[in-house]
């Protein structure tokens, strides 16, 4: 048996103090395929150094700039520099590191959303349409057994014709004021860093993504409140929309950050004319499943598991009853596009989100702030050609 080489990986933010870089690091070790090898972490050079220490980097490697590194890791042979770019920096920094790095000869795993908002997202296509690189966008949730038994079963035709699709993502860690000591609320409400939208880029985008993958359907027009609570907050922390699908199903999106005492609370109910599904990521290792005619029951994660398809099965590491989270469903993502570099895939690595979700969710993003502006009812989604 040949002998795995691992991708080596290099990292833009996510330096100390960061919540996601340290969560791509731990999803990309947990399979044992990638190697760190680089990064620049943080623009605060004491953080930035800290954070090459903590993770056993070699100091020539820790770099100043991300610009630097790109530089710096062209010149070194090519068995020893990166192969892979990881974007975890704020979201104003997403496209203008993604597009370098491919034009560098770099695969780019990018935190999302794409980008800050639809107009340079798709100048980024323009590149990764004509790069031979990869490239994969962070949208966690789709790395689940279970959300692909959810698809799977749809696509099947258990549920019979889509009608009705709920999704809603309460949370409820920006209910108070802003505190600036907070870095992750700092930018995640700051327009110039964020973007257009606020809870909405943060994880409406997500809720959007996951109806449309599990759904299969297309959302062509929204009907949107977007609203600021909390007072002089700059960007949205709540919002809902009424939807509709190119297939005829109908739609209610919910997505809050002020919904005290909430977690991470996301949760998706599809309903068709033969049955519905139902799954919450806190609870993410069951799917449950109701028909007209029968009683429902409940579909559970787990390797050798009854009623699992493929696509589900094949994501589960570990047997029944031994709970897998958010950081498998996530290594799951890195671990489809370790194969798809080895394998030597261009544009969208099999089995990971890729451009098309990233021009969605800015497509969602941009309807849900001029729906949410406008005393117009309904507003398409716009076109991401």
């Amino acid at each position: 048996m040949a002998k795995l080489q691992r991708v080596r990986m290099g990292m833009v933010g996510g330096g100390e103090g960061a919540f996601i870089g340290a969560v791509h690091r731990h999803a990309a070790g947990l399979d044992g395929q990638y190697d760190l090898v680089c990064g620049a972490f943080s623009r605060d050079s004491g953080n930035n150094q800290r954070t090459g220490d903590s993770l056993g980097l070699s100091s020539d490697r820790v770099y100043a700039s991300w610009q630097e590194m790109l530089e710096a890791e062209n010149k070194l042979p090519a068995d020893e520099r990166m192969e892979v770019v990881v974007v975890v920096t704020p979201n104003h920094l997403h496209v203008p590191v993604t597009i370098a790095a491919l034009e560098a000869g770099y695969h780019v795993f990018c935190e999302k959303p794409a980008g800050l908002n639809l107009a340079e997202t798709k100048e980024l296509a323009k590149v990764v349409n004509s790069s031979d690189r990869l490239y994969g966008l962070a949208h966690t949730y789709l790395g689940y057994p279970m959300v692909w038994q959810a698809k799977a079963m749809v696509e099947d035709g258990k549920l019979g014709n889509i009608r009705k699709i709920l999704v809603e993502y309460p949370q409820g860690w920006l209910s108070g004021e802003d505190d600036p000591d907070n870095k992750q609320a700092a930018w995640r409400t700051d327009p110039a860093l964020s973007g257009g939208a606020g809870c909405m880029g943060d994880i409406g985008t997500h809720a959007f993504g996951l109806a449309e993958f599990i759904s299969g359907h297309t959302v062509t027009e929204l009907c949107a409140d977007m609203n600021i609570i909390v007072p002089n907050r700059r960007l949205d922390d709540d919002g809902a929309a009424f939807f509709r699908t190119a297939e005829g199903a109908k739609g209610v999106l919910i997505a809050s950050q002020v919904c005290a005492g909430e977690e991470n609370a996301l949760k998706i109910k599809v309903y068709g004319d033969k049955g519905g599904l139902e799954w919450h990521q806190m609870e993410p290792n069951s799917v449950i499943f109701r028909t007209l005619d029968a009683p429902y029951c409940v579909y559970r994660a787990g390797s050798g598991q009854p009623g699992l398809y493929p696509e589900a099965s094949d994501r589960c590491r570990t047997p029944s009853g031994h709970p897998e989270g958010y950081l498998e469903a996530f290594a799951n993502l890195y671990r489809y596009f370790a194969i798809a570099v080895r394998e030597g895939q261009t544009g969208k690595a099999e089995g990971v989100p890729g451009l098309k979700s990233g021009l969605r969710g800015m497509a969602f993003i941009e309807a849900m702030v001029a729906s949410g502006a406008s005393d117009v009812k309904w507003h398409p989604i716009p076109d991401t050609e």
